[in-house]
């Protein structure tokens, strides 16, 4: 239980909504900026304005899941007001204090280290990684559905990278029927993927083999779906990349050849906001509660 711990959410989406409830189940005190907008509330729930003030008894403050812009801006669906995290804000939280937030900039990144802040980024962690590959898989299938005039089944398909997100995508389209091929950069994951059934190769070697490719998937955070590769893309070809913005595709290329290419992050938050919102909320909350179980007892 979170009885007698302060928790603050700043800004965010849908999945906060998940967050907020789940943190009120386990009787957190909830505070909530950037959320004029929301009508519904409930017992141990209150709102405020951004001060520093409102932040001197917290003990964690959970921000969206990109946490702020390079200027310390904070996306919120549910204000029209802006938020802005600055010095003063980090500054007024308790040393003991956690900040979570998806996946952190520079910026953040150098206003808790400043303040000594622990900053946890949840999207960095294997559990939810792995939890979050579920909705990112189903959503690049919804995308691929959506966008051809083919099935996934009996269709040409490649993923490229075999990380978390990767090998749940690729198994996917496995059980879809799909004839799937795996690029990837280390033996272990080239053994693994021929134990699954799949046919791997190197990326190193992509050109070589998407002439063929109906459907082409990237995870790869760098830039690996070149212009030589996609002048060797059939036209017909679909390509959805997953990476974090700016994806490692040659969009410029793809749309001067005619080729479909689409860059989809944050896919868990926007085809299943609520599961996602779970995943976040459920990890956070159990990592707030060993921190204080630790507090506690003196470690």
């Amino acid at each position: 239980m979170l009885t007698g711990i302060q928790v603050a959410l700043i800004g965010g989406d849908a999945r906060q909504l998940e967050v907020i409830h789940r943190c009120s189940e386990l009787d957190a005190s909830v505070v909530l900026f950037g959320f004029d907008n929301l009508q519904k509330g409930s017992s141990g729930i209150t709102k405020a304005e951004l001060t520093p003030e409102a932040l001197v008894a917290l003990d964690a403050v959970i921000l969206p899941a990109v946490g702020t812009d390079d200027q310390g801006n904070v996306d919120s669906l549910f204000s029209s007001k802006e938020l802005r995290l600055n010095h003063e804000h980090i500054a007024a939280l308790p040393k003991h204090a956690i900040v979570f937030t998806g996946m952190a900039k520079p910026y953040l990144r150098e206003l808790c280290s400043n303040e000594g802040i622990a900053l946890i980024e949840l999207f960095d962690r294997d559990d939810v990684a792995i939890y979050n590959s579920i909705p990112t898989a189903e959503g690049a299938v919804m995308m691929a559905i959506q966008n051809t005039d083919i099935t996934i089944h009996g269709s040409e398909s490649m993923v490229l990278g075999f990380g978390r997100t990767g090998a749940t995508l690729a198994r996917t389209l496995q059980g879809m029927g799909a004839k799937v091929r795996v690029g990837v950069n280390k033996p272990e994951y080239y053994a693994r993927a021929i134990e699954m059934g799949m046919n791997p190769f190197y990326t190193q070697e992509l050109i070589s083999y998407v002439s063929q490719v109906d459907l082409l998937f990237n995870t790869i955070p760098a830039m690996v779906v070149t212009a030589q590769v996609i002048a060797n893309i059939p036209h017909r070809a679909i390509i959805i990349d997953l990476a974090s913005k700016p994806g490692g595709t040659d969009f410029r290329y793809a749309e001067k050849r005619g080729v479909k290419a689409m860059l989809a992050p944050g896919l868990p938050g926007i085809v299943a906001p609520k599961t996602a919102g779970r995943i976040i909320g459920d990890t956070l909350t159990r990592i707030i509660m060993e921190d204080a179980r630790r507090r506690r007892n003196g470690e």
